[in-house]
């Protein structure tokens, strides 16, 4: 009877614990749960720092399709900032480029074989439109041929610290649809590759360096050669830009592309409230597992709302900071043999909710300004250099970056707060005649110690 009793108690206490527990269980599996992005590949990276705030199969190598044309686009921006090439400069296109933009089964704005275009208009089209005769047209204009192009396309990836890359063209398309003229070295099979990572980085370099990309990118609508028999509507591929069938506020770049190979993918940018975020999707993927259109641009919804919604930018240390216990550095043959140092600037970071005290701030001492004792030489002027602060992160995930060189960019300045100057030669000898003295009398005090 006992025996029978302890059973049911045992069993309305299974009852009453799956009641209690079951359900806290649950709650806590759903706010642990990844951010469900369909993709082969994804990543959202912080476009000041290049901190990478969310990722996915980063590192595998894709189809990237027209998102290629950043490369061209970034190549010809460095040629215009060069003055190898100008805006208002003339082209009549190739036979090459001539037969490619009659394809309207590709993106194309059509150009006449005797037709004589400005760069601006081909850079336009092939910015907002994905044109692929205006691209390779533009190839041709910076290099004489795809070929080179190519090779400069390679080279110039290499340059910028990519990854896992390939460029086999300048456009994207896959080079059985380039009408029997792929590239001379390359083969028809041949299609362009990248890891999101590395388009990421191409992204984050195109905006630090060409900023100026984004006049052209965030346009929705233009009209080429507006006012001419041959005038064409180019509605932009980037469904996000405000005002569009997706749009996002705050969007205003970059490039979107489709092959059967790559599926459809988009590398987005997006700012609000001081903050610029870089996103890349690769053979983004609808409910049912079928690459779309719509897909790359609600994934690329999932990510912005991720990073805006659960990152804010913050101050986490001011101007003038000053570590507690470091608040000096020793200095020698100065007239003073300390010097006050403090950041010589605001160390701003992009911050998951919440985790603000997770940043601890380390100083970093620049050892070419240091003697072997660690003591900084007079004379030093105020606000001068002699190191920086940076930050060591005590959270759950690591602090990951496009590139580990891209660590300098979570630093500030720390600079002394006074000046110090060289003391002249007769204090220097008192100070080592006073320390000639200290030390003899050290010598004694521990002699009569010793026999005492």
């Amino acid at each position: 009877m006992r025996r029978r009793k302890q059973n049911w108690l045992f069993w309305l206490l299974s009852i009453c614990l799956c009641f209690t527990f079951g359900p806290f269980q649950q709650t806590v599996k759903a706010e642990s749960a990844p951010l469900d992005i369909r993709a082969d590949a994804a990543i959202l990276v912080d476009a000041q720092t290049g901190r990478i705030l969310y990722e996915k199969n980063i590192d595998t190598v894709l189809g990237i399709a027209s998102m290629t044309k950043m490369m061209t686009e970034y190549l010809l921006l460095d040629a215009i900032k060069a003055k190898r090439v100008k805006w208002d400069q003339m082209y009549t296109p190739s036979d090459y480029v001539y037969r490619l933009s009659q394809d309207r089964a590709l993106s194309n704005v059509p150009l006449r074989k005797d037709g004589k275009y400005t760069v601006r208009e081909l850079y336009e089209a092939m910015a907002i439109y994905s044109a692929n005769g205006a691209t390779v047209a533009i190839a041709e204009i910076i290099a004489g041929s795809e070929k080179n192009f190519v090779k400069m396309m390679n080279d110039k990836a290499k340059e910028l610290g990519l990854k896992d890359y390939k460029f086999v063209n300048a456009t994207g398309l896959s080079n059985k649809d380039l009408k029997g003229f792929h590239p001379e070295g390359t083969s028809t099979n041949e299609e362009n590759v990248m890891s999101a990572r590395a388009m990421a980085m191409l992204a984050y370099r195109l905006l630090k360096d060409h900023p100026e990309v984004l006049k052209t990118a965030s346009i929705p609508h233009k009209v080429f050669r507006e006012g001419t028999k041959d005038e064409i509507k180019m509605d932009n591929w980037n469904w996000m830009l405000p005002g569009l069938v997706y749009g996002y506020e705050g969007v205003d770049g970059l490039k979107t592309g489709y092959t059967e190979f790559a599926g459809n993918c988009f590398t987005g940018t997006a700012k609000r409230n001081g903050v610029r975020l870089i996103s890349v999707v690769m053979n983004a993927k609808d409910a049912s597992g079928k690459t779309t259109k719509e897909a790359r641009f609600k994934e690329t919804e999932k990510l912005f709302n991720y990073g805006f919604n659960q990152y804010s930018l913050e101050t986490l240390y001011p101007k003038g900071y000053q570590l507690k216990g470091k608040e000096t550095l020793p200095v020698v043959k100065g007239k003073e043999k300390e010097v006050r140092v403090a950041t010589g600037k605001n160390l701003d970071l992009l911050v998951k909710n919440g985790e603000e005290k997770q940043y601890k701030p380390v100083y970093v001492l620049d050892k070419k300004k240091m003697t072997k004792e660690g003591k900084l030489v007079a004379p030093l002027k105020k606000g001068e250099t002699v190191g920086y602060m940076t930050l060591e992160y005590k959270g759950d995930d690591s602090l990951a970056f496009l590139s580990p060189d891209m660590q300098k960019n979570i630093r500030v300045p720390l600079v002394t707060t006074a000046e110090v100057e060289k003391a002249n030669w007769f204090v220097l000898s008192m100070r080592a005649v006073g320390g000639l003295f200290v030390d003899l009398w050290t010598s004694v005090a521990k002699t009569v110690k010793g026999w005492l």
